[in-house]
């Protein structure tokens, strides 16, 4: 692929680094830490889970699948490519001599970018099951929203592997990043480069903004009800309130953490001049920008438990007490209902 990398596999750039230099950059404590909280926070937030979906309404009972498929994701994706990055960090192993057929770098290179969308991906598919649910209460068999909400997970996960998969096909490429710890999709200028990188960058994008969207249509129609002339038992339950505070909480977690690295991936593949030499080098200060965007994006699989954690309604409720004396209703249709025989 370039000149100077043609005794070793595809995934290696030509990279002036010092084995000191690595060992400055990445604290093996560090990332240790990281991981070990990351997965703790998971953990704690699954056990939650499993406790609150005990005896909850099928409406609840959908969203909290969602919440599960989430969590359980952030869990692999920490413990999966913490192991990977963590040894490597300890080891400080030289990539060619360990993988010089790339399989390892390929394979990190799949599953980060299956981890990295499946989070955007669910937070979409959170965001239209409770725009539905909200604006269309009628629209769904409630039998079936469980099941249905896992076969929505299914097609996720499915659809971020296939994605991520692209490059072992022929469009684009996995190389080892900066500071060789780790194996992502290539900011160069070939097409397939080019298009894989933009098709990453967008379908993120593409996300982040349906959520934004439909969240905001969702949260206006629940200001709407509240306050509307609609007497207490047509008022939007607690849980209503609960479910779309933590959607709004996971969709700005993304948003912060996923943003940036969408944008400068996006950035610099359509860059002119191009960011990558011919010889398949990246400037020192792009090679940081993305490995700094890159640490951000991982907080999210430790922020999005606590998300949930945080804005459980035992919690709000500490510093809302209103939440737990008003008047409940046993769902949003009575409102629906009467707007449909108005009209």
């Amino acid at each position: 692929m370039w000149p100077n990398a043609s005794s070793l596999g595809p995934c290696f750039r030509p990279m002036n680094i010092t084995r000191e230099e690595r060992r400055l950059i990445a604290s093996p404590w560090f990332a240790a830490s990281f991981c070990l909280v990351g997965l703790a926070s998971n953990l704690l937030a699954l056990s939650v889970l499993m406790g609150a979906r005990q005896g909850s309404s099928q409406s609840r009972s959908s969203f909290l699948t969602f919440l599960c498929g989430l969590v359980l994701t952030d869990f692999m994706g920490l413990l999966v490519t913490g192991a990977i990055v963590v040894t490597q960090h300890f080891v400080l192993f030289e990539w060619q001599t360990v993988d010089p057929g790339c399989s390892l770098c390929h394979f990190m290179g799949v599953i980060m970018v299956f981890f990295g969308l499946c989070p955007l991906l669910l937070g979409a598919a959170m965001a239209s099951e409770r725009f539905l649910g909200i604006t269309r209460p009628f629209s769904r068999p409630a039998t079936a929203s469980q099941r249905r909400a896992w076969t929505t997970v299914g097609l996720v996960w499915a659809s971020a592997l296939a994605l991520g998969l692209l490059p072992l096909l022929g469009m684009g490429h996995y190389t080892v990043q900066y500071p060789g710890s780790w194996c992502f999709l290539t900011l160069g200028t070939d097409p397939g480069d080019v298009a894989f990188g933009l098709l990453f960058a967008l379908l993120g994008s593409v996300s982040v903004g349906m959520s934004f969207l439909l969240n905001t249509i969702s949260v206006a129609t629940l200001c709407h009800v509240y306050h509307g002339q609609a007497t207490a038992q047509q008022r939007p339950r607690d849980c209503e309130v609960e479910m779309m505070v933590q959607l709004m909480g996971i969709m700005v977690v993304a948003s912060i953490c996923w943003m940036p690295l969408l944008v400068f991936i996006a950035q610099t593949v359509l860059q002119s001049p191009p960011a990558m030499s011919p010889m398949g080098q990246l400037s020192r200060p792009t090679e940081r920008q993305l490995l700094i965007y890159l640490r951000v994006a991982t907080w999210n699989q430790i922020l999005d438990p606590w998300v949930y954690i945080l804005f459980r309604r035992a919690v709000i409720q500490r510093f809302y007490p209103r939440l737990s004396t008003r008047s409940r209703s046993l769902s949003l249709q009575p409102q629906f209902t009467r707007r449909s025989t108005i009209h």
